[in-house]
């Protein structure tokens, strides 16, 4: 229902914008079902998320809906992007506390993901050498890398949680279907 609506929105030509350009209606929810089966939660996102982004050519405009979007939807700790920067991956769009600006090149679960170009599961960032702990509330981690459309790591998408082991391979398989929408630029 939400999916047609929104679609019917988005091609009526009536909506203009104060300057009189065409602009681009969006839904100001998502609507997930209130469930903990993670995996129907993310198969409810996904489409949203296509939605959300569909006609938008700006990828930290896309980034930064895309991370509100997952951190609502689970209500992560932290949720964000950094990109690469030189040697350095930079503090992007983000929602929770306060984070590390930058991040060196193959340095805690950010830098490891950029490096081996690999999204990282850890299950207790306690126990992963050179862990740089932006906040101590913080207890598993995934890093998923952004790439662009030759393969190259542009920047990476950090989750964090309160919970210890929090990620798995289902948060794994559909962040990285997420991530691949929040750098193709429609």
């Amino acid at each position: 229902m939400f999916f047609q609506y929104f679609m019917a929105v988005e091609t009526n030509p009536s909506h203009l914008s104060i300057a009189g350009l065409h602009s681009r209606p969006m839904s100001e929810s998502l609507f997930i079902p209130d469930t903990s089966d993670k995996k129907i939660r993310y198969e409810n996102l996904i489409p949203q998320l296509r939605s959300l982004f569909h006609g938008e050519k700006n990828m930290i405009a896309n980034c930064a809906n895309g991370v509100a979007a997952i951190h609502q939807t689970f209500q992560f700790h932290w949720t964000g992007c950094y990109f690469v920067e030189g040697n350095e991956l930079v503090l992007g769009p983000f929602q929770g506390p306060i984070a590390c600006t930058r991040i060196g090149y193959g340095k805690g679960v950010c830098g490891t993901a950029w490096k081996n170009q690999t999204t990282v599961v850890v299950e207790n960032v306690d126990e992963f050498p050179g862990h740089i702990a932006c906040s101590a509330l913080s207890k598993s981690e995934i890093v998923v890398p952004l790439k662009n459309n030759l393969g190259e790591v542009i920047g990476v998408l950090d989750i964090d949680s309160v919970d210890l082991a929090a990620f798995d391979e289902t948060d794994r398989w559909y962040l990285e279907q997420i991530a691949e929408l929040l750098t193709y630029v429609s």
